[in-house]
């Protein structure tokens, strides 16, 4: 679906940091609340002020510009009595710690988000917490969000076209989200042509288990199905690279399908740009969702819970309330 905020209200998401800054070290770790900004505009603020170049700044996550997002950055050489005195604006620094190196993409456990849906029907709102409760116990399809297809969606594209030579992206950075786009589309279309139920594995399933996210190829399927239905392990799909552990059968005959769907070769392995590393890895076709609550306030869904790092609350709210053709039904804009 495509439900978006109508104010930075209704969508509010806080970082949950995969660990807390030292105290010491060169870096400082700034946890920022900010506000209609995307991640990249507080990040030319930080460098701005820490007299750096931007990439240098580091951070766990981009989060949207319509919201109210609390989230993590480093500064190298940045004192943090001076970062609580930094007036930005639609941003303000709320903590400030030194931590010995630079915050990586990634490092989070999660997210907390707070939305508020509205012009919600009763019977929408009904069938949402229903169906909340639901994939509660059985986990999230772990989609990415259309967000990450860029503004006009095309990043995947633009990708496509710079694996094959015929655009080029000065900007690493650029380049790695752009190819980071393409890697999102292969994997929304393999998801796409799963038969199977989103918590089953089959025989030749890259699986992970979710305790410790170690990799494996399921073989024994009578053995791995009830582990699979305790939410012990689940499927996975491709980030496409070079070091991926590769399913058999027919999970790899889809995989090679979502390739060639997206405009990639599966017989060939693409080449990066210069500086940019593709190694590949595996991401859970399912995600849990917990601390789960829905309340209907009038007409408006108001929704709580947790999800992973690199999950999209986008894509649980879609689940909840239905594709854009139901829109009209449950009252969505």
């Amino acid at each position: 679906m495509s439900w978006r905020p109508a104010a930075p209200e209704d969508f509010v998401v806080d970082e949950i940091p995969a660990y807390a800054p030292s105290g010491e070290g060169t870096h400082t770790f700034v946890r920022v609340e900010k506000r209609e900004c995307n991640t990249e505009e507080v990040v030319r603020l930080l460098a701005s002020a820490a007299n750096v170049d931007p990439s240098e700044i580091g951070y766990a996550g981009r989060k949207d510009r319509v919201a109210i997002a609390r989230q993590w950055f480093s500064v190298p050489n940045l004192d943090p009595l001076r970062a609580l005195e930094l007036t930005l604006p639609r941003a303000r620094v709320l903590e400030a710690a030194r931590h010995p190196h630079k915050l990586r993409t990634g490092h989070l456990r999660g997210n907390v988000f707070e939305i508020a849906v509205h012009d919600v029907a009763a019977a929408a709102a009904a069938h949402a917490v229903q169906r909340l409760a639901e994939i509660a116990r059985s986990g999230m399809p772990n989609r990415y969000g259309e967000q990450r297809f860029g503004r006009d969606g095309d990043n995947a594209v633009r990708a496509a076209a710079l694996l094959a030579g015929r655009e080029t992206v000065r900007d690493r950075r650029h380049a790695r989200f752009l190819i980071s786009a393409l890697q999102a589309a292969v994997f929304n279309e393999v998801l796409a042509r799963r038969p199977l139920p989103i918590g089953a594995v089959e025989a030749g399933d890259v699986a992970v288990v979710q305790a410790s996210g170690g990799l494996f190829v399921v073989e024994d399927l009578a053995r791995e199905a009830p582990r699979a239905a305790a939410f012990e392990i689940s499927a996975t799909g491709p980030i496409f690279g070079t070091r991926v552990l590769e399913p058999t059968g027919a999970p790899a005959q889809r995989e090679r399908e979502a390739l060639a769907a997206c405009g990639l070769d599966p017989d060939v392995r693409p080449a990066p740009p210069r500086g940019v590393r593709l190694r590949g890895a595996r991401r859970p076709l399912r995600v849990p969702v917990t601390e789960a609550r829905a309340d209907l306030d009038g007409d408006v869904l108001r929704l709580r819970f947790v999800l992973p790092a690199g999950s999209y609350a986008t894509v649980l709210i879609g689940e909840l309330l239905g594709p854009d053709d139901a829109a009209g039904e449950s009252g969505l804009p």
